[in-house]
């Protein structure tokens, strides 16, 4: 039987705390009250089938889950906070319950160093950056920070106000994110953007005037856009001097908008020719493809994604974050209460939690080839054993599979994905989840 390759093209995997495959997740209610407490550390400490050797870096993620409007092809869980809305947006006392959940996690990670922090949404930039601020202080405060922790926080131009950056980077962000996704009005209209063109070329520069290190996120294969469309997309982005673009392809998720009435999109072919024409530009401007949807010129990659990439640890806090924690026997899966009410209310009372639950030792080779494989720079098998807790034997055949199909290449112990396994990385991760 023949062996079929589909190609693969970068889609919306997020922030952060958006990379894993995880299943859905059910609001636990306990005598009455919504949610559920973090096991304590005795019981994450109990035997099991797992010896980890060392516990990998650890990063914190904060959700905030507010936009101004919902897009229609987004799935994360953000909800519309209208400006002209009657209340005023609870920010000091969202900040007071996502402290409250961390504290309640703290005995978790105590003692661990957190080495990136990441500030994602929702639109975190609907937040004062006083507030921000005080956010970043009271973490300060309850964890340990390395001295170049990264610090990276969402911002959509549509939240914009001139000089509004700068307060972000003095109340302690040292990396801005900007969500463009395109700088056409015709695109932004059809995506359902609430900026322009005009605001999405004045927010990213003054994000690189304001910031050292910055991101701005484009989307590609929008509705009618055509090959030109998207090289003036990416043309921009890179006049602006920005040192890392993420690039997505607009794919329809279920449960969005776009998937109730979903828009013409350009055919497959056409998408790929976008993808190598970005490809081919960024190389040109001295951008590294590093990730299967990040492009970074030298020392500007994601510290904290590549954290992700890499299999290591985050704790993430806030409405509807997603954590992924490794103990001495265990790697643990938990997952915090999507609704901001519910999550607010059960938060102040220790129960942020909607699941807690270890990760099965039939998953672990799989999650950690799904995250490892999309680095174009690849792991050592090192990293395998010291990530998972398991033996190398348990992922060899599928690793031999891959290599006489031409998907990875293999130096000494270094595993890296070939450029036909990164055209077709979804059929190279596919190799093992068996394994």
């Amino acid at each position: 039987m023949a062996w079929a390759l589909t190609k693969t093209s970068p889609n919306r995997c997020l922030n952060s705390s958006h990379t894993q495959f995880v299943p859905m997740v059910i609001e636990i209610q306990s005598n009455g009250q919504v949610g559920v407490a973090s096991p304590d550390v005795v019981h994450m400490m109990r035997p099991g089938l797992l010896q980890m050797a060392a516990l990998p870096p650890l990063a914190l993620y904060v959700h905030i889950p507010w936009c101004l409007r919902k897009c229609p092809y987004c799935d994360f869980n953000s909800h519309e906070w209208a400006a002209d809305q009657a209340q005023a947006l609870p920010e000091r006392a969202y900040v007071a319950a996502v402290m409250a959940d961390l504290e309640a996690s703290l005995p978790l990670v105590w003692g661990r160093t957190v080495h990136s922090i990441f500030i994602g949404g929702g639109t975190p930039s609907l937040f004062a950056p006083e507030v921000i601020g005080d956010l970043l202080g009271q973490i300060r405060a309850r964890l340990k920070l390395s001295a170049d922790c990264e610090i990276t926080m969402e911002a959509n131009p549509g939240t914009f106000e001139r000089e509004r950056f700068k307060a972000f980077r003095a109340a302690g962000v040292t990396r801005l994110s900007v969500g463009v996704q395109s700088f056409s009005d015709d695109a932004l209209q059809r995506i359902g953007r609430v900026h322009d063109g005009a605001q999405a070329l004045a927010a990213v520069t003054e994000a690189v005037q304001a910031f050292d290190t910055c991101n701005v996120d484009i989307m590609y294969a929008l509705p009618g856009q055509t090959l030109a469309e998207c090289t003036r997309d990416i043309d921009t982005a890179l006049g602006l001097g920005v040192p890392h673009i993420s690039l997505y392809h607009l794919t329809i998720e279920p449960n969005t908008l776009f998937a109730v009435k979903p828009p013409v999109l350009p055919e497959d072919d056409d998408a790929y020719a976008m993808l190598d024409l970005i490809t081919e530009r960024t190389t040109a401007n001295g951008f590294e493809r590093y990730e299967v949807s990040a492009y970074a010129q030298a020392d500007h990659g994601c510290w904290h994604n590549t954290n992700y990439w890499q299999f290591g640890d985050y704790l993430g806090i806030g409405a509807g974050a997603h954590s992924k924690l490794t103990f001495a026997h265990r790697v643990t899966r938990q997952v915090r209460l999507r609704d901001p009410r519910r999550y607010m209310q059960a938060a102040m009372q220790g129960r942020a939690l909607s699941s807690s639950t270890d990760v099965a030792l039939g998953e672990l080779s799989f999650e950690f080839m799904l995250n490892a494989l999309r680095l174009r720079s690849g792991f050592d098998l090192s990293l395998y054993t010291e990530r998972t807790g398991l033996s190398v034997s348990r992922i060899q055949a599928a690793l031999e599979t891959a290599q006489a199909k031409g998907l990875i290449s293999r130096t000494g112990n270094h595993i890296a994905p070939t450029t036909l396994g990164f055209d077709f990385l979804s059929d190279l991760q596919s190799l093992f989840l068996s394994a």
